[in-house]
């Protein structure tokens, strides 16, 4: 068995201010690993945009808002090639898994809103169950966690078909504090 040797991110605190650290670690990740999709919660748009401009292309952006996103926002990123999705219900509320986000509130909000908007990405199509992708996620504004996770479908995320569960893959970045906003 071979092993892989990569350089994580952990942050003191969590927020917007690790924004453009996880835009450069998880840009190297996507070199490292070839992953082609990264999913991103960003209600306005703001950090989808940041994101999409240094990926330039490399991968498929997939951004979910849980707003509307401004039209001006919106032209930017569908110009990128970005698949949007708005208004969206959080995937852990709407499938009544709320346990399961308190286990991954364990970890952060950041750590349990990159792996949700995984599941919603798959949800709404834009994402293949059983596909490797980056879930980008924050604590309040901005982005504070990058996750390698392989998606599932909200029924199968702890399903009897082992193969077809959700996983976390890799740690890319995540804050050391956890704070609720």
């Amino acid at each position: 068995m071979g092993r892989i040797v990569r350089s994580d991110y952990y942050f003191e605190e969590p927020g917007p201010d690790n924004t453009k650290d996880i835009v450069e670690a998880l840009t190297k990740r996507l070199e490292e690993t070839g992953i082609k999709t990264v999913v991103v919660a960003s209600d306005s748009g703001e950090t989808a945009l940041e994101l999409g401009k240094k990926i330039d292309g490399k991968a498929k952006l997939v951004v979910i808002s849980m707003e509307t996103v401004a039209k001006d926002v919106r032209a930017a990123l569908e110009k990128m090639g970005a698949i949007i999705h708005e208004n969206c219900i959080p995937a852990f509320r709407a499938k009544n898994l709320g346990y399961m986000k308190n286990t991954y509130y364990t970890l952060g909000q950041g750590f349990k809103v990159a792996v949700e908007v995984v599941v919603m990405a798959t949800s709404e199509g834009a994402v293949k169950s059983g596909e490797d992708v980056i879930g980008v996620g924050g604590t309040g504004k901005g982005a504070d966690t990058a996750l390698i996770v392989k998606a599932a479908l909200p029924d199968d995320i702890l399903g009897k078909d082992i193969g077809r569960r959700l996983e976390i893959r890799e740690v890319i970045a995540m804050p050391l504090v956890k704070k609720w906003w």
